[in-house]
């Protein structure tokens, strides 16, 4: 028998198996998020004392050769509450033509350059107060999304959504399709050390803009520590630019590296135009950060980050104004690629127009710990 044909046709028995397994055995990973904080934050889904942060159990598969499907669960405790939600539960297409790709369900919207990540992939222990006040931390929801890589030496993707808008709706009954979302990621390499990418991203929501208040409505300070899974803060429009500069020696990030991000935001149409007239209201909001995380050895990183995020406070009569500004420090510990632990010493400092200014020092000692299947992180 021809040699050749018997090597052609095991191999192809082996492609058609491992295709199968693929198939009939979903990749299952865990991601245990676990700490103690001393202080809080505004807006922030951790609380005081010991608590599971964003604990994970994921499932994904291939489910033919023209369909990939992925399924995410977490699981958050908040002193005496334990909450179980479905982050991710989607299909997403993977044969479509000239780098066409669309996905349907549950999923973290592609808005500006973290959103999309999950959790545990992050260098500090929170997300920026930017993503707390206009994102609810992060963004997931139910609808479409559609997207495109052009074939061009340079990255270029385009995308759009259309999403229920639920958690970042300001009234009871809004439309049914709430958020659109649009975007523009471009990427390329300065060298063969360092790379670079750029985003612009375009969110509608059609139920952000406040039309009326309850007489409790208010941001105080005691509703900023209630943990939420919603935008604090919502609008009719939200724009975001990001930029993201990595370096690393030769391109090997597996002894050192260095990881510059910076984000910025603005909310418009925030309030309906019944209320423009009071000189208290406000016309946009804005919020931003800047982070540098540098691994300086295989399993000791350090970084720095600074944001800021306007808000408000009161009712259409008394509008104040507020301004949250944090500073974070951190050092982490990698035992392995699959577990870390992290200490972070947060300077936080919330300015309400009215009652000045209050300052506190927060610190948080976590393990970010996985099992199981584990995917490659995002750029």
């Amino acid at each position: 028998m021809n040699k050749k044909l018997v090597s052609l046709a095991v191999g192809s028995l082996m492609t058609s198996s491992a295709f199968a397994n693929t198939l009939s055995n979903p990749q299952i990973g865990v991601v245990l998020d676990g700490y103690y904080q001393d202080g809080e934050r505004n807006n922030s889904e951790r609380s005081e004392g010991f608590g599971l942060g964003h604990t994970e159990l994921n499932m994904s598969a291939n489910i033919d050769d023209k369909f990939f499907g992925s399924l995410t669960t977490v699981i958050e405790s908040h002193g005496d509450e334990t909450e179980l939600l479905l982050e991710e539960a989607f299909i997403e297409t993977l044969a479509l033509p000239y780098g066409l790709n669309v996905r349907a369900g549950r999923f973290l919207s592609d808005f500006g350059y973290l959103n999309n990540q999950h959790m545990h992939t992050d260098s500090f222990a929170e997300r920026p107060v930017a993503y707390r006040t206009f994102l609810g931390s992060h963004y997931y929801d139910d609808g479409v999304r559609a997207s495109i890589v052009l074939p061009t030496d340079m990255y270029i993707k385009l995308g759009v959504e259309a999403l229920s808008g639920g958690k970042m709706s300001s009234v009871e009954d809004g439309t049914t399709v709430g958020v659109y979302m649009a975007n523009l990621k471009l990427g390329n390499d300065f060298s063969d050390s360092s790379s670079w990418q750029f985003g612009l991203s375009y969110l509608r929501n059609e139920n952000g803009k406040v039309s009326e208040f309850e007489d409790d409505h208010s941001h105080d300070s005691d509703h900023d520590h209630d943990h939420s899974h919603a935008a604090a803060i919502t609008g009719s429009n939200l724009y975001g630019a990001d930029f993201v500069w990595k370096w690393a020696p030769d391109g090997n990030y597996k002894y050192s590296n260095l990881t510059l991000a910076a984000e910025y935001m603005l909310l418009d149409g925030v309030v309906g135009s019944e209320y423009k007239d009071n000189a208290n209201s406000p016309d946009n909001l804005s919020a931003y950060y800047v982070s540098g995380v540098y691994r300086f050895n295989p399993s000791w990183s350090a970084g720095v980050r600074y944001g800021e995020a306007e808000s408000y406070s009161g009712s259409p009569a008394h509008f104040h104004a507020m301004n949250d500004t944090e500073m974070d420090l951190m050092v982490a510990w990698d035992a392995s690629h699959f577990g870390t632990i992290r200490a972070q010493y947060s300077r936080v400092e919330n300015q309400e127009s009215h009652k000045g200014s209050e300052t506190d020092n927060v610190f948080t000692l976590q393990y970010t710990m996985t099992f199981g299947a584990h995917g490659a992180h995002a750029f």
